[in-house]
């Protein structure tokens, strides 16, 4: 059977770190980050466990990818989250140059679109990838925080 390295493989990947931090009681925010169909990093929401507001999926995704190529610029790589990114995030995604963000659910409250935060110019952007799968999964996180 072939693997079809696509949008969709790659978001599921995020939504399997969302996933993890579900089950840890983070907000269920997952992050992968790929340069050539290789997934070099992968993180999710870590607010909680490392009590620090910076901790967010994207944060630990670009420390991470930056460490692997040595550099501190993701110019060649894709960025795929389950959660639209937030203004801090997406402050730090314009400074590391990211060529391509892939989120799935969009953040109509916190989201860098509402925010009106800019990102990179030469980054692309693609929404609404496996975005059913990614709300319900924090709309039963906040669903049971609120019981």
């Amino acid at each position: 059977m072939k693997t079809e390295f696509d949008d969709t493989y790659f978001m599921q990947k995020a939504l399997d770190e969302a996933e993890i931090a579900y089950e840890k009681g983070e907000v269920p925010v997952g992050a992968v980050i790929a340069i050539d169909k290789t997934i070099i990093a992968r993180a999710h929401n870590l607010t909680e466990t490392l009590n620090d507001v910076t901790a967010h999926a994207e944060m630990q995704a670009i420390t991470s990818a930056t460490n692997y190529l040595g550099g501190k610029y993701l110019n060649q790589c894709t960025l795929y989250v389950s959660l639209e990114p937030c203004q801090m995030c997406a402050g730090a995604l314009y400074w590391s140059q990211l060529k391509k963000l892939v989120y799935a659910a969009s953040d109509h409250k916190r989201g860098f679109v509402i925010m009106q935060t800019q990102l990179h110019p030469k980054t692309e952007v693609k929404k609404g990838i496996l975005e059913q799968k990614a709300s319900h999964l924090m709309k039963k996180f906040f669903f049971e925080r609120r019981e």
